[in-house]
């Protein structure tokens, strides 16, 4: 067994997550392919495969629990993130990846074809020039700074009536909240576990009111 496996498989150990043998075999595929890719498309900061699956894997999954519906949306995906940890966790919804970086598209299209993860459509766009044909059960985000420019940005992706945005963020503070348009409010805040990530992790489910 690798040591990127063993480590996937100690972290998982500190969840309640359940993770099948294919689902960690591609997790495992998709860190050893985003440290070989990092090399010359410079993806990610982080740079070292060890913390990359805490980092990016474990600081991904933890969400899975808190997904409803069936269609979602990862904008500002980068390579990936969270997106495809998420489709590899669930096989059976659907996510569409979005980034205006052509480099980070072609990495995430490489990584379906190696791995065979067939619930993954990647777009590259703007976020505010896709009009999808159907709209989103969530829209995801972890790399937006703040919650207002995600909810003004997206506010077109989810469901008009049981759509919400799903933003993980470290500490949440207070005067974000303050600060979202009148037509959305905050419905939800999740505290994520991480194993070994330093610092607080937290979800936020905004939807729009009324």
């Amino acid at each position: 067994m690798s040591l990127l496996r063993e480590k996937l498989d100690q972290l998982v150990e500190q969840t309640d997550l359940t993770v099948t043998e294919r689902q960690s075999e591609q997790l495992v595929g998709y860190v050893e392919m985003l440290n070989k890719w990092n090399k010359a498309y410079n993806l990610t900061s982080v740079r070292d495969p060890m913390d990359m699956m805490v980092k990016h894997i474990l600081d991904s999954i933890v969400v899975s629990p808190c997904l409803e519906g069936d269609r979602f949306i990862d904008v500002g995906t980068g390579p990936g993130l969270p997106g495809i940890p998420l489709a590899i966790m669930n096989p059976t919804k659907t996510f569409f990846l979005l980034d205006s970086l052509g480099k980070r598209i072609r990495f995430i299209k490489q990584v379906l074809h190696e791995l065979g993860i067939q619930n993954v459509t990647p777009i590259q766009s703007r976020v505010e020039e896709f009009q999808p044909e159907e709209k989103f059960d969530g829209v995801l985000s972890r790399a937006f700074a703040s919650m207002t420019d995600m909810v003004e940005w997206c506010h077109h992706l989810p469901k008009n009536e049981s759509g919400v945005f799903l933003a993980l963020k470290g500490q949440l503070q207070e005067s974000e909240v303050e600060q979202l348009p009148e037509w959305c409010c905050v419905t939800d805040v999740k505290s994520l576990k991480v194993p070994e990530l330093e610092g607080e992790r937290h979800l936020v489910i905004l939807s729009r009111k009324g």
